[in-house]
């Protein structure tokens, strides 16, 4: 078995739409980057790659690639876990903290765990999501960022 840990931040930015675990929210900002800018996925795919030993999202997935422009992470996600699959390794649990003042999350959560699950191919009670604030502290504090922390445990498949 193998533990990694993965981090994510963006900037929050009007015109773009909001998405975390792969669940679409309601907001008047979104996260800013090359691709849906989902920074749980984020987060979760370099736990995951970071266990294996296989690098991170950056090199797999570079900002400078067009093809992936606002493309959606759940779809790079299905894709890490089929490179994780084709070295032999398969996911046992996943944990992810999302850090934002707002919205409120926890009503998302269930989907966000689902959509993990799903794109991953295992159980959503092997998918854990928290959210919580950064109480008013740093960027993500005041708003202009939401961050994302993620722990992924994965073993070798039989």
């Amino acid at each position: 078995m193998r533990v990694g840990f993965g981090y994510d931040i963006h900037r929050l930015v009007p015109g773009r739409r909001l998405v975390l675990g792969g669940v679409e929210i309601a907001h008047p900002t979104g996260l800013l980057g090359h691709s849906d800018a989902d920074v749980v996925v984020h987060a979760v795919m370099d736990a995951l790659l970071g266990a294996c030993g296989l690098g991170d999202i950056g090199q797999w997935f570079p900002d400078t690639d067009a093809s992936l422009r606002d493309i959606s992470s759940l779809e790079l996600l299905s894709r890490v876990r089929s490179v994780l699959a084709n070295r032999g390794w398969a996911v046992q649990n996943i944990d992810a903290t999302v850090v934002a003042e707002a919205p409120r999350l926890a009503g998302h959560i269930p989907a966000m765990r689902e959509s993990l699950a799903t794109r991953l191919e295992i159980d959503s009670e092997a998918v854990n999501i928290k959210a919580t604030t950064n109480e008013g502290l740093g960027p993500v504090g005041r708003g202009e960022g939401i961050s994302a922390f993620a722990v992924a445990l994965v073993s070798r498949s039989s």
